[in-house]
């Protein structure tokens, strides 16, 4: 089974956070997959958590390298879809673009935000949850 994946995913298993296990089991066996702007979410996430006095920066490229070995199966997406879901729901279009990803390749969502599982609720996305 293919999941797509957000990148708070990938950061919680690469920061060690709790989820990291649950997550691990439940993706384990299954292609990942995620939006092109993965990568660049990535870092931007990393460089908020140095500004934010949560990771020092000389952790961040050791962060980046983990998160870079996950195997995930990288693809484009429609900006104009996913902008509309973004505006109908209230969403930043970087969580739009992961809704609009699992939507088209039909195939359930893991995320760790719960507004992004109550909208991919509303427009018939099957969410995957840790529990």
């Amino acid at each position: 089974m293919r999941i797509v994946t957000d990148t708070n995913i990938f950061l919680a298993a690469a920061l060690e956070e709790p989820e990291k296990e649950q997550i691990i089991a439940l993706t384990s066996g299954h292609e990942l997959v995620a939006p092109e702007i993965l990568p660049y979410e990535a870092g931007n996430a990393l460089t908020a958590l140095v500004k934010r006095a949560v990771l020092g920066t000389d952790e961040v490229t050791t962060i980046w390298e983990v998160v870079m070995k996950i195997p995930v199966q990288l693809t484009a997406i429609d900006i104009g879809s996913a902008l509309r879901i973004a505006t109908a729901h209230g969403l930043y279009a970087y969580d739009a673009y992961f809704l609009e990803c699992a939507m088209r390749m039909r195939c359930p969502l893991l995320t760790l935000d719960r507004k992004m599982e109550t909208v991919a609720g509303k427009i018939g996305i099957q969410t995957l949850e840790l529990k």
